[in-house]
């Protein structure tokens, strides 16, 4: 007879959520909503006509921010997010927005509403560390 085997308990967001296959859809899905929603076109026009480099960097952030692979301090050269966002103008409105675009992507992706929860807070904060008006 086979013993059981038991699956470690998810305890981190990143594991909570799927792993790196939904983090990226999650950042793909909150790219696209940015990209044609016209409520996100002030936040839009801070990035690059081409989103696939900011994707992928928001990809590897997210996943070590959640308790997953740290894959964007692997990188010499990288920035500190918080300074990459200081050349924008950011207050309430542009935070709210971000908020709105990843909300609806993690929603959207089906991310559970016990994580989603679990993640708004924080997500808030760090957007939150961004505004600088």
């Amino acid at each position: 007879m086979e013993a059981a085997v038991e699956e470690s308990p998810k305890t981190v967001p990143y594991e909570m959520m799927g792993g790196a296959a939904m983090v990226r859809q999650v950042v793909d899905r909150f790219y696209d909503i940015m990209d044609t929603d016209p409520a996100a076109a002030g936040i839009r026009s801070m990035h690059a006509k081409d989103l696939g480099p900011m994707r992928q960097l928001v990809f590897e952030f997210l996943s070590g921010w959640l308790g997953g692979p740290s894959l964007y301090f692997q990188h010499p050269g990288h920035r500190c997010i918080g300074s990459a966002h200081s050349k924008f103008a950011i207050g309430e409105a542009e935070r709210d927005i971000w908020m709105t675009c990843m909300r609806r992507a993690m929603q959207e992706c089906g991310v559970s509403a016990e994580v989603r929860d679990l993640l708004d807070k924080p997500l808030l904060r760090m957007a939150e560390a961004f505004r600088n008006r």
